[in-house]
């Protein structure tokens, strides 16, 4: 069974449609690369997807999501806090339990922040925040994991890294790309859009960046 299942979807803001004609099906497992230039539909394209599996997603929104007066502990916490009662979740905020403080460790110490637990997210550079938002979505305990340039703010070999622990540790992926030579070597299925439409669904296998280069080019 489909985990994501459009068909002939129309999506937009405020009564603009950005996404047009939308018939795409992901199924359990799959690793998927959105990829177009920018305004091309990507992030409407995430937004409905997260919308229909949130129960079962973890997110990565492009503008990350952070409280940057929190620490990256509480950040990244917040992943899991549906999973627990109020009460516990205050006590967390004022003095995070033991248990808790080794899994949100564990997570990190994956992206290289083991470091920063206890610091304030607002005192981190822009890839340290970014790393801090994939984190959250790793804690999170859902299966898909959906992200929105999830890279872009660090070293392609710090992205390397990042891209296979997703890969790793969830199960389905979808990702929105900038990186067109990163989206072909992580995913298994590329999704490449132009002017709110799919115009390309293929294999990663086999592919070069200059396959793409249709979805870039001027209209005309």
């Amino acid at each position: 069974m489909a985990l994501i299942d459009f068909r002939d979807e129309t999506a937009g803001y405020g009564g603009t449609a950005i996404l047009e004609g939308i018939t795409l099906r992901i199924e359990p497992g799959e690793k998927v690369a959105v990829v177009g230039e920018s305004g091309a539909g990507k992030s409407t394209l995430l937004r409905l997807a997260y919308e229909r599996c949130r129960n079962g997603a973890a997110l990565v929104p492009q503008e990350l999501g952070l409280v940057q007066s929190l620490t990256v502990f509480h950040n990244v916490y917040m992943g899991r806090l549906h999973r627990h009662s109020t009460w516990r979740n205050l006590r967390n905020l004022v003095r995070p339990a033991p248990a808790e403080v080794r899994e949100v460790g564990a997570v990190l110490s994956q992206l290289r922040l083991e470091d920063k637990l206890f610091a304030a997210v607002g005192e981190l550079s822009g890839g340290q925040q970014q790393r801090t938002a994939v984190g959250r979505a790793l804690y999170h305990p859902g299966e898909i994991l959906i992200a929105d340039e999830p890279v872009s703010a660090v070293d392609e070999h710090q992205a390397r890294e990042i891209l296979e622990t997703m890969n790793g540790e969830k199960r389905t992926v979808v990702l929105a790309m900038h990186d067109r030579a990163l989206a072909i070597a992580f995913a298994d299925r590329l999704v490449g859009l132009r002017n709110g439409r799919i115009v390309l669904d293929e294999p990663a296998a086999g592919m070069k960046p200059d396959d793409l280069d249709h979805l870039y080019r001027p209209a005309g």
